[in-house]
């Protein structure tokens, strides 16, 4: 009688196991994010430090968004979000020329994308190239959208750039 009890305690002690350890991760599959939203998670964080005065901790974040968004532009080419991040990091970690040609290759393929417009923008303003940031406020003047009037602020000299 006890060596059947025994037995019977196992066996519950074993299907209790083999039963939790397969329940929880299936019935619930975890999203794997992708480099492009890693990405854009540095970004955020690396303006929140730059907006801290953490200025080298912001420089790190904008380093290793700039890797994840290269690896995303490699494996998923011409996406114009894509482009327009490698732009601003790449603007960011001091790189104007090659910030410019990102936000370009951006406009090539959708003209009308509003962060592109802004930040290259901001880009011709930091360059003293006004003549080109009129030529992106432009592009924004319809969009009802704080872009524009960003943009327009800052190409009038009321407001100096955030990034």
């Amino acid at each position: 009688m006890i060596k059947k009890i025994f037995i019977n305690l196992i066996f519950v002690l074993f299907a209790s196991n083999a039963m939790s350890a397969g329940s929880s991760s299936d019935s619930t599959p975890k999203k794997v994010k992708s480099d492009y939203d890693k990405a854009v998670t540095h970004v955020k964080a690396a303006k929140k430090y730059e907006k801290k005065g953490k200025l080298e901790k912001a420089k790190k974040r904008y380093e290793k968004a700039q890797k994840l968004l290269l690896k995303s532009n490699d494996k998923k080419p011409n996406q114009a979000d894509t482009l327009n991040y490698l732009g601003f990091t790449t603007r960011k970690l001091g790189d104007f020329e090659n910030g410019e040609k990102y936000y370009l290759q951006g406009l090539a393929i959708k003209p009308d994308h509003i962060g592109i417009n802004e930040y290259l923008g901001e880009l011709y303003v930091a360059t003293n190239r006004m003549d080109l940031a009129k030529e992106r406020l432009k592009v924004l003047e319809t969009c009802n959208c704080e872009e524009y009037n960003e943009l327009k602020e800052i190409i009038e000299g009321t407001k100096k750039s955030k990034y």
